[in-house]
Formats: C-alpha cells, sequence, structure tokens
C-alpha cells in the first residue's frame, strides 16, 4: 500500500471521531468534503470504488451554463452555471478551457411557441428550435454574464458564412449562431486534486477509497476492502453524496429498514469516442450543439486528438452499473450522420465508449430533457442527522458543495471561515496565460523533448514540475513503450501520489489512456509491472489485475481483448 493512503488508514485508526462523515466520492462529495475541511472541521470523506469512478466518471465533458435550461424557466440554475463555469475557467485553466460552439439552425420560428409552452411548465417535449427562440435564448445567456464577462457574445451566421467556416455541415441550414461555454479535459482528474488539496489545506481531514461504512445500531465503522481490516469511526452528521445510489444508502445509514423515501430519479446517459480525422477537421475546434430527429439535444466536439459525441437520456428503472448499448451507439452515429450527411462515420471509428446514470431529482416529466439539472439537500433524521445531496451536475459542484456545507455547519452551531469561489485547484494554481511558456521552462529544467513536457502539463498543470522533479529522481525513467509520451516515472509518482489502489485507476482515471484510444495490450502489460512493483504485487495479483482490467474495458467501455492485441501490432509496425 503507498505511504499516502496508508497514512490516511492510519489516521483513522488512531482518531475515529469526525465531526462529519461524506458518504460518496463522486464529484459532488469530494466538494462538499472539500468545503467542509477548509471550514476546520474534521471531516472524513469515504468512497467504496475509486473518486470519481461512478457517475462522475461519465459526463458529457461539457463545463456549460445550460443553454437549453432557459426554455425550463431554470434562470436562477443557468445563472449559477455561469457563475460556476467561470470560477472554474478561473481555478482549473489547465483542465478547464473555453470551447466555441456552433448551433446549426434550419428555421426561423420553430419551436417558438413549444418553448414559451415549456417556459410555463405547459408542454413536456421542445419542438426543433428555430433562429428566434434560439436568438432569445443567447441574448438571455449573454445578459447573464454581463457584469463578469470572461468569453465573447453571440453571434449569428448566414446560410453562406455558415458554409465558409462549416463546409460539411448538412445543406438543409439557413443559418448558424456561435456562442462560448467550456470542456473539461480530464475530470476525474481534478476530482483527485481536489482531494490531494483539501488533505494537504487541511490535515485532519481524511479521505479514503475502497472503503466502506457500515452503521450496526448506532456505532458505525469503515472497513478497507483490499486489506479487510475494520475501524470503528463516530460522527455527528453525515452527508450522504451517493448520487445515483441514494435511495438506497439512506436506509444504511436511517436506522430505519423500510422502504427509502424517493429523491432521484436516474436517466441514463451515453457517449462515444471517435477517431474520425474527417470529422475532427470538420468541426474547426468547435463544438456542434444540434437537435436529434426526436428533439433531443445532442454534442459534438474536438476532444483530445479525438471527436466526443452525444449523448442518450433514457429512463432507468433499477440503479446499476451501465455500458453504452449497441443501439446507442447507432442513436449517436445516427445524430452525426444527420448533421454531417457528407462524412462517413461507422462503429469502426469508436475507440471507447462510457455510460452512467445521472442522479436527478424524482420527476414525473415524460421527456426526460425536460427533468431539471438542479440541486438540493434534504435533510433526514436518524442515530445522526442525514443531508442528501439531490441532482448536481458537474458544473455546479462546488455550488452545490457549498450550500450543504452551510446546511451542515447550521446544524452543527459551526460559522464559515472561507470560501472556496475563488481557490485554485491542484495544477491551477499559478498557471501562466500562456502555457507554452511553461512548456518550455520545463523542457530546459530537466532537459526533456518539448512534446513529453507540453502533455505533462496538458495532464497536470503547473504539478508537471512536481512530476519531473519526481521523475528526474528515479533510477531509470523509460518511456513505457517505444511510442508513448508516458514514462515509468510518471506512472510510480501517480502511484505515490495520487492514491492509486488498482491497475483501472490509472488507465481509466489518472490518465487518458483509456479515453483517447491509445490503451493497448503492451501498455497494459507495461503498466501493470511498475504497478506491481510498486504495491507489491506477486505475479498472480499482478495477473488478476490484468485479466480483470481488460474484462473491464470489454464489459464496460466497448474494447475488446481483440482491440487491444490490434493495436500493440499496429505500434509495432510503425515502430519497425
Amino acid at each position: 500500500m503507498p505511504k499516502q493512503r496508508s497514512d490516511s488508514i492510519d489516521q483513522i485508526r488512531q482518531n475515529g471521531a469526525f465531526d462529519v462523515v461524506v458518504v460518496g466520492g463522486g464529484i459532488n462529495g469530494i466538494g462538499v468534503f472539500r468545503e467542509l475541511a477548509l471550514q476546520g472541521l474534521r471531516v472524513l470523506l469515504v468512497e467504496r470504488n475509486d473518486y470519481c469512478s461512478g457517475c462522475s466518471a461519465a459526463p458529457s465533458r461539457m463545463i456549460h451554463g445550460g443553454l437549453r435550461y432557459l426554455e425550463n424557466g431554470e434562470f436562477d440554475l443557468v445563472q449559477e452555471s455561469l457563475r460556476e463555469r467561470d470560477a472554474l475557467l478561473h481555478n482549473a485553466p489547465h483542465f478547464v478551457r473555453p470551447l466555441p460552439t456552433v448551433i446549426p439552425i434550419a428555421s426561423i420560428f420553430s419551436g417558438l411557441l413549444n418553448g414559451a409552452a415549456g417556459f410555463l411548465g405547459l408542454s413536456s417535449k421542445p419542438a426543433r428550435r428555430g433562429a428566434l427562440p434560439i436568438k432569445i435564448g443567447l441574448v438571455l445567456y449573454d445578459f447573464v454574464t454581463r457584469k463578469r464577462r470572461l468569453l465573447p457574445r453571440h453571434s449569428f451566421q448566414g446560410r453562406d458564412e455558415t458554409f465558409r467556416h462549416w463546409p460539411e455541415l448538412t445543406r438543409s441550414l439557413k443559418f448558424s449562431a456561435t456562442y462560448h461555454d467550456a470542456w473539461i479535459s480530464y475530470p476525474e482528474r481534478l476530482g483527485v486534486e481536489l482531494v490531494i488539496d483539501a488533505m494537504r489545506l487541511a490535515p485532519e481531514s481524511v479521505a479514503v477509497n475502497y472503503c466502506e461504512i457500515r452503521m450496526e445500531g448506532s456505532e458505525f465503522s469503515v472497513t478497507d476492502t483490499q486489506s479487510g481490516e475494520k475501524m470503528p469511526i463516530s460522527c455527528k452528521t453525515i452527508v450522504n453524496a451517493t448520487g445515483a445510489w441514494l435511495n438506497e444508502a439512506i436506509r444504511d445509514f436511517s436506522g430505519d429498514r423500510k422502504r427509502p423515501e424517493t429523491l432521484v430519479s436516474g436517466t441514463k446517459g451515453s457517449h462515444i469516442i471517435l477517431d474520425n480525422p474527417a470529422l475532427y477537421e470538420a468541426l474547426g475546434g468547435y463544438m456542434v450543439f444540434f437537435e436529434n430527429i426526436d428533439g433531443r439535444v445532442c454534442i459534438v466536439f474536438p476532444y483530445l486528438g479525438k471527436v466526443l459525441a452525444g449523448s442518450t437520456d433514457i429512463r432507468v428503472d433499477s440503479v446499476e452499473r451501465v455500458r453504452c448499448e449497441p443501439e446507442e451507439q447507432d442513436y449517436i452515429l445516427q445524430s452525426l450522420k444527420l448533421t454531417f450527411p457528407e462524412i462517413a462515420v461507422s462503429d469502426d471509428d469508436v475507440v471507447f465508449s462510457y455510460s452512467g446514470i445521472r442522479p436527478l431529482p424524482k420527476s414525473d416529466h415524460k421527456f426526460t430533457g425536460r427533468i431539471t439539472r438542479g440541486h438540493f439537500v434534504h435533510r433526514l433524521e436518524g442515530p445522526v442527522p442525514q443531508f442528501c445531496m439531490v441532482g448536481g451536475k458537474w458544473t455546479t459542484f462546488r455550488a452545490f458543495a457549498e450550500q450543504a456545507a452551510d446546511e451542515v455547519m447550521s446544524e452543527l452551531g459551526h460559522e464559515r471561515k472561507t470560501t472556496t469561489l475563488n481557490l485554485p485547484i491542484g495544477g491551477g494554481a499559478g498557471y501562466p496565460a500562456e502555457p507554452q511558456d511553461l512548456v518550455r521552462t520545463l523542457a530546459e529544467r530537466y532537459a526533456v523533448e518539448k512534446d513529453r513536457a507540453a502533455y505533462l502539463v496538458d495532464a497536470y498543470g503547473t504539478r508537471a514540475d512536481d512530476v519531473l522533479s519526481f521523475c528526474a529522481g528515479c533510477d531509470h525513467d523509460d518511456r513505457l513503450v517505444a511510442s508513448s509520451t508516458m514514462t515509468t516515472g510518471e506512472i510510480r509518482f501517480l502511484i505515490r501520489h495520487e492514491v492509486v489502489v488498482r491497475l483501472g485507476d490509472l488507465v481509466l482515471r489518472r490518465t487518458g489512456l483509456a479515453i483517447t484510444g491509445e490503451i493497448s495490450s503492451d501498455l497494459i502489460t507495461a503498466i501493470a509491472t511498475v504497478a506491481a512493483d510498486e504495491l507489491g504485487w506477486d505475479a498472480a495479483r499482478m495477473q488478476q489485475e490484468t485479466d480483470a482490467f481488460i474484462n473491464e474495458l470489454n464489459t464496460f467501455y466497448g474494447v475488446s481483448p481483440e482491440t487491444l492485441e490490434q493495436r500493440s501490432l499496429e505500434r509495432k509496425r510503425k515502430c519497425d
């Protein structure tokens, strides 16, 4: 076990008394953990798997104000989302970056009456949106950010100008509109950096992954699922941040074994990553925000050298781990063919797919797009008060955490000491306006290639200096495979400094190897070899981890063992 994690376990072992226990290490749980810890409370965060491995690992990777929420009349949510978007652009510029967006428009007035009906709560399903309702929405969007504008105002283009910029769009268009939101490159890494920051700034608070909390009578315990060790703990309040699993988790901490109140009504969202150079080029650096034939808003944008497209929005009756099913992939590919009819897209272009359950507030809306992406805190009585975090989305995690923290502190009679609105996150601290300046400095300081320095700045921000300093002190810092920018030293750094426990933590959440389609059988072997040395795995455990991870890729991410082998062969041919 790495010293970082063993120290956290030892803290619980030595002193199990906490003011607050946060259950669930997704982005909302991590956010409220940081928020409460920085107010001077002693907080324990318990995640049964890895941080940001559930719904928080399956977002659209947009950080946005929610343009379409205006159609539901959710002005407060849009205002909050835009404020938080701008805060993330400032606090985490290494991960969150501006995203110019184009909306293709085929009519003028379509959707105007339906939008008004939706605003009044009289319509369940939107019609196709024309130029006028889109113009109204974008004017409102600009109005909300008028006093602290970070991104350009919207603009409209006629047919000729639209096709001059995006010649591959469908010829049925009459206009297009452009505006700016933002995207996030490595959401799971941002979650880990929040955890690391919180434990550094508030060392009395503790976060642990791969642990489970249990309540027996009025007594609580935490079990390390890797060692089986069970540790007694106590707390004054619980924050239930289990997301889609919240309904079931309520019962575990309420002392009432009856069927719990239903607070969350989930919908399933799936996305695909494509390696299609023609589509990547056609986007011209923009996201295309468009409607599918069923009125569902879809997106497609350049992502880490590939193309991200989505998404579906399907109600689910039971909560379980999900995958992008073939019919969902077909739905997304069909939407792309509708928008870029002259570009060939197929299943063969898909290098990765993912899916998650959105933990939305319970709703009876027939059209899932009408369900609010807002959030609220629901207090429950029990042996200790339980505060349930209901709803929310990636963009607003900090605001939701602040709201939940304030309610918990009110319960405990504890005053707020600081705000996190302008607090830098991880490698966003000291991040330069021109990242290339940092790239040049690091390349010269550590005598490494500029492509490696650029990759590390992209993945770690200013913490790239820490990574390179660590690697410089390693006996060996070899490339994992011949053509990889990633090295054995970087893998060792991640294991020692970013609470890695399993092989999947490294490939799926600490790096972009899986989602970009780079992961292959030879890379898996190279990473597992380093992990085995760092984590003390014997040959049997290393094989078990490798087999489990390959099965996970095949089952949940659409990456088969045959694909992994083929990628290794292709890499070998290119290097020979």
